[in-house]
């Protein structure tokens, strides 16, 4: 059954002025909700419902996105990252929600346009008010419900969002599946790792959420206390471990996908690492994925983390068991630099099994190399004496200058640096030990956390803090590349020191190539932490070699090449590959039918649905005829189904029913009937180094058919782009991009072209040559099938028009008898019309407007009751010297009213 909000959207006319009168309408109807809707010619309009909520008691700001159907659907709950507001995750919920699922977004307390103050995802305030909008989902008639008032629901969310997701499905047994992405297990972990103040950080926290005032009091007066100490209490600690996922680690047991940043010195891989561990041991399964991103930048990957999951929840929501949901584990490498756009080449590593981040330990002999540090006593820029494998230096006063590796807000690019073998780190001299490999005889990948025991002393027998991290040396040794921008800080307490102690290093995925050198650094300072303000000498020994995980089952994939060299156009891949293949193995097509043998093309009961979906179609029943020398207007509004059809019609998607016959030969991907078919189908893809002459002889050649049948000079004569034919396509603007891959679609002279949008990006002069192109093609004996929103460039080009709506025919025919037809009628007159006696027919009964001509010389009059022989009776009797009555429609009032079902 249709829901009131469908129903008004499917009367509501397309013009932004009544769209807005109409929208403005529904915001009454919804009791305070404002309803506004996205459409895109792929999956249905999406609905957004904003209201106002009061889940825990604090008013909560949230959008609510459903799509067209009637069925039941699980639900997905998304939040959002700290300082952000449900807006950063609109475009996510809108693709998710087209995906099948009901969507809530939600700002968290105290961001946006919430009230209350931010808590820290309290198990009594944000966690809280999950569970309230997760009854509210259960409310809702078109969520699906496991029993009365458990909806099936997954929450996802990055950061901010992605912690409360875990929280919700420890506090809240309703919550059937979980993606969080680049989140903490322990907030505590994550902000005084090892007992040490991660205080760059920390300042960021509290500045991005409006400062210390827009807090909860306690967690204000923490912060100020940690932060003027330099040193995490107990009572700090606790506070922020309460509030953690850790909290409930034995009680989150959905499945869960974890998706952490290798580029992230906020959440290390290590938290995605302790949660793995937890949630597979509760029983549930858990994939873990380490994007190249994370908080201090890079790549966040975000089309393929949101595809993996929606992929996610289309298998533990939708229980669509056939869904691939992704290896165990990946991790995404980087290596190289695309020559076109300068990008980071990417490629992804998989493991059927998880392997922690110790997996396959190899172990690297080091020496002290006495490069850094100074003898007990000594001042800074020292030289330091190796004594055996022990290295000592100092923590200057105020622990200034510090060392420098991380830097929120700046450390991104550092990370994307060092994973292209670009160094930029640095130590200063006497404040740090280190410790060198030999250079490496074969290539090591480490994958997970290097380890190492040593010994460390500090002299008076205070607390010792140091940040130990591993540089990747070149053969050199002029150049030290810090893998991630990565450092792992300890605090070793009095009586830890004298003994050996294992210390982990940062975790990373990077490879050392032969010959470099593994370099491990231990420094007394770091830019991002609290080091003590004291003055200390501390001493290093190391008591054994560095242990490197390689994680042997982790697969690297083949490198992928750069997208140039793959990048010609999808319909010439389509028709290459089609007469490859049919030259070596003929597959069960339909036989030919005699009868349809010069008829272009002929489309019956034509239907397909939406990809993930049983009851959703993007096209359903659809069925036209197109001859010989027609411009066929394919024409709808934004989600009818227009480029799917097309995507049909050139053989890149199949049908799920129904039958498309090109010439009479039933289409396949790869028949040999697509020779006679020219396509411009969402855009092409030049070799954007080679000039336009170079790509248009290149996707030629491509085809395997003679040079002589290209007919190129021809198809360039219609381009128009004279000289620029011999300049690099890089230097084309958008129009120029457009005007030759028209011409490539015309080469061969196809007796089939289809045009999708050709207009788009080109002059007023342009568009009109264009629409002269088309007729001449067509008068030829060629046919041309385009689709449009220009509407009166369809109506000065087309022949014949289709009209589709949510997938299905409209209307067919001729465009002089689509818009010749209705309610509008032309009245011309003898003389010029007056104003006043325009207003004065508009007032007549019977009559709903009347509007004079261009010239003044007639009155487009709408009739709304009124006949048109009453209309001349009226005219004759107000003495208008009428000289013709006849029916009259432009083609956008006809559009109009045939897409809102004659209510326009």
């Amino acid at each position: 059954m249709e829901t009131p909000t469908v129903r008004w959207r499917r009367l509501l006319p397309r013009t932004p002025a009544r769209w807005a009168a109409a929208v403005a309408v529904l915001a009454v109807l919804v009791g305070g909700g404002t309803w506004t809707a996205v459409a895109d010619d792929g999956p249905p309009a999406v609905q957004r419902e904003d209201r106002m909520l009061r889940p825990g008691g604090v008013e909560i700001d949230t959008s609510y996105f459903t799509a067209g159907g009637s069925g039941k659907r699980p639900a997905v709950l998304i939040g959002h990252g700290f300082g952000g507001s449900k807006n950063d995750v609109r475009a996510q919920a809108e693709k998710l929600a087209a995906d099948g699922y009901a969507v809530l977004t939600w700002s968290a307390r105290g961001f946006g346009k919430s009230g209350g103050a931010i808590s820290l995802n309290d198990p009594e305030g944000e966690v809280k008010d999950v569970s309230g909008l997760i009854d509210w989902l259960a409310g809702r008639p078109e969520v699906e419900l496991d029993k009365k008032g458990d909806p099936r629901v997954g929450l996802t969310g990055a950061s901010y969002g992605g912690a409360v997701s875990l929280l919700a499905a420890g506090y809240d047994q309703r919550v059937d599946a979980i993606a969080p992405v680049i989140t903490y297990w322990n907030l505590a972990d994550a902000l005084f790792p090892d007992g040490v103040f991660k205080k760059l950080w920390a300042g960021i926290f509290v500045t991005s959420g409006g400062g210390c005032e827009k807090f909860e009091k306690k967690l204000c007066e923490m912060y100020e206390r940690v932060a003027v100490s330099g040193k995490p209490d107990a009572a700090a600690t606790e506070l922020l471990t309460e509030r953690s996922p850790s909290a409930v680690a034995d009680r989150i047991k959905v499945p869960s996908l974890l998706v952490q940043g290798q580029s992230d010195s906020l959440f290390p891989l290590g938290h995605a690492d302790a949660m793995q561990k937890a949630i597979s041991a509760n029983g549930a399964p858990v994939s873990v994925d380490w994007i190249s991103g994370g908080h201090d930048g890079g790549d966040s990957e975000t089309a393929r983390v949101e595809g993996r999951v929606g992929s996610w929840f289309d298998r533990y929501l939708k229980e669509e068991t056939g869904t691939d949901t992704g290896p165990a584990f990946r991790v995404t490498r980087t290596g190289g630099i695309d020559s076109t756009d300068g990008a980071a080449l990417k490629r992804g590593a998989s493991s059927d099994t998880y392997p922690g981040l110790r997996s396959g330990g190899r172990e690297i002999p080091l020496r002290a190399t006495g490069g850094g540090g100074t003898p007990a006593g000594a001042g800074a820029g020292t030289a330091t004496k190796s004594t055996g494998s022990a290295e000592t230096f100092r923590n200057p006063a105020g622990a200034v200058p510090p060392a420098i590796s991380a830097v929120p807000g700046v450390g991104g690019g550092l990370s994307q640096l060092s994973s292209l073998g670009v160094g930029l780190s640095l130590d200063f001299p006497g404040q740090f030990g280190r410790f060198e490999s030999a250079p490496l005889a074969t290539p090591v990948r480490v994958t997970g956390t290097p380890t190492v025991r040593v010994n460390v002393k500090e002299a008076a027998g205070q607390d010792a803090v140091l940040f130990g991290k591993v540089y990747d040396v070149s053969p050199d040794g002029r150049q030290q590349v810090l893998p991630s921008q990565l450092v792992a800080p300890y605090r070793i307490t009095a009586d830890q020191q004298g003994k050996p102690i294992e210390l982990a290093l940062p975790a990373v995925d990077h490879e050392f190539d032969a010959g470099h050198r593994m370099r491990l650094v231990f420094s007394a300072t770091d830019l991002g932490y609290a080091s003590p303000a004291e003055p200390a000498t501390y001493t290093v020994t190391a008591d054994g070699p560095l242990t490197v995980p390689t994680a042997p089952a982790v697969a690297t994939a083949a490198a992928t090449l750069p997208w140039w060299t793959w990048g010609l156009p999808a319909a010439a891949l389509v028709i290459a590959a089609g007469l490859l293949i049919t030259a070596r193995r003929r597959t069960a097509t339909p036989a030919p039918d005699p009868a349809l043998t010069d008829v272009p093309l002929q489309i019956t009961g034509l239907s397909k649905k939406y990809a993930k979906s049983v009851d959703r179609y993007a096209v359903r029943e659809l069925s036209f005829r197109v001859e010989k020398g027609q411009v066929l207007g394919l024409l709808g509004p934004n989600g009818a189904g227009k480029t799917t059809t097309l995507r049909m019609l050139m053989g890149l998607i199949a049908p799920d029913e129904g039958e498309i016959r090109v010439f009479g030969q039933a289409i396949r991907p790869g028949a040999p009937v697509l020779s006679r078919v020219g396509a411009f189908v969402e855009g092409a893809g030049f070799l954007p180094h080679l000039s336009g002459r170079a790509n248009l002889d290149l996707y030629w050649q491509a085809t395997g058919r003679p040079a002589e049948d290209a007919h190129i000079e021809e198809a360039l004569e219609i381009a128009g782009l004279g000289d620029a034919l011999a300049r690099a396509v890089r230097t084309y603007s958008q129009g120029m991009r457009q005007r030759l891959a028209i011409a490539q679609a015309m080469l061969g002279m196809p007796d089939l072209l289809i045009l999708d949008e050709p207009t788009n990006g080109l002059d007023p002069p342009q568009i009109r040559e264009m629409r002269d192109v088309m007729i001449r093609y067509a008068a030829g004996g060629r046919t041309v099938i385009v689709s449009s929103h220009l509407l009166s460039e369809v109506e000065q080009s087309c022949t014949h028009l289709v009209v589709m709506d949510r997938g299905r025919l409209v209307q067919a025919g001729p465009v002089a008898e689509i818009t010749g037809s209705g309610d509008m009628i032309l009245v011309t007159v003898a003389e010029t019309v007056s104003e006043p006696l325009a207003e004065k027919v508009a007032s007549l009964p019977g009559i709903g407007s009347a509007v004079r001509t261009d010239d003044g010389r007639g009155l487009l009059v709408r009739l709304d009751g009124a006949t048109a022989s009453r209309l001349v009776a009226d005219l004759v009797r107000l003495d208008v010297p009428v000289t013709g009555v006849g029916p009259h429609r432009r083609l956008e009032d006809a559009f109009l009213t045939l897409i809102s079902g004659g209510a326009a």
